[in-house]
């Protein structure tokens, strides 16, 4: 385990109490998890109820970005400066151990709590929208329609700094209890990973339009 990003160790509320042996506090393996998916929950609280919330997300260096309506609850609380806690997980295995208690899954998970901000900076914003965009398809921002002036004001951007945060991995070993390696019950892993379809043209579609680069990239990558 690296403490690179903090040298005085992490955070109270940011340290794994829960098996700290799976906790990574390094930047490297948060931003790692962070980056490989596209879809967070963001966990804040309103007049005294707790909610989780999906979302799309995409870090730029130090900053995790999101967007959308202003009469979002969850961006509008962001908006006024909230404190958040924003969470993605990616499950990499199913663990089967020879006992449903040892069983388990192989998971890598990122944990980051922070004060949003609204960005308001017209530089900044293209910028969040272009990394929110290219964190689903790589590359879709360039070839997309420009974003017209009614949809740039109907679009509310907020940040969330990478200050205060922590990583969970967990492999896909069988850690079985001594005595039960000699049960004649199977043990092993599932390995599991999202997979792409072929991409559906839409009905409307001009006759002999190529699948773009961004789409055929994705599909390849995720096969």
């Amino acid at each position: 385990m690296s403490k690179t990003e903090y040298p005085q160790g992490p955070s109270e509320r940011t340290t794994v109490k829960r098996l700290p042996e799976l906790a990574d506090y390094d930047r490297e393996t948060l931003d790692a998890i962070l980056d490989a998916t596209f879809v967070c929950h963001v966990g804040f609280v309103d007049n005294s109820t707790p909610f989780v919330i999906p979302s799309i997300h995409a870090r730029v260096g130090d900053t995790l970005y999101f967007h959308g309506s202003p009469a979002s609850r969850m961006l509008r609380l962001m908006k006024e400066g909230a404190e958040v806690s924003v969470s993605v997980t990616l499950v990499d295995s199913i663990v089967v151990a020879r006992s449903a208690f040892n069983s388990s899954l192989g998971f890598r998970s990122a944990l980051v709590i922070g004060e949003a901000r609204v960005v308001d900076d017209p530089d900044e914003r293209v910028l969040a929208l272009a990394a929110i965009t290219n964190a689903v398809l790589p590359g879709r921002w360039d070839e997309a329609r420009p974003m017209q002036s009614k949809e740039n004001k109907g679009t509310l951007i907020v940040a969330v700094p990478i200050e205060e945060y922590s990583a969970k991995v967990s492999g896909s070993e069988v850690d079985d209890e001594d005595e039960d390696y000699d049960l004649p019950v199977w043990a092993g892993a599932i390995p599991l990973k999202t997979v792409a379809g072929e991409p559906q043209p839409d009905p409307r579609l001009a006759d002999n339009m190529e699948v773009p680069d961004s789409v055929r990239r994705f599909v390849e990558a995720n096969q």
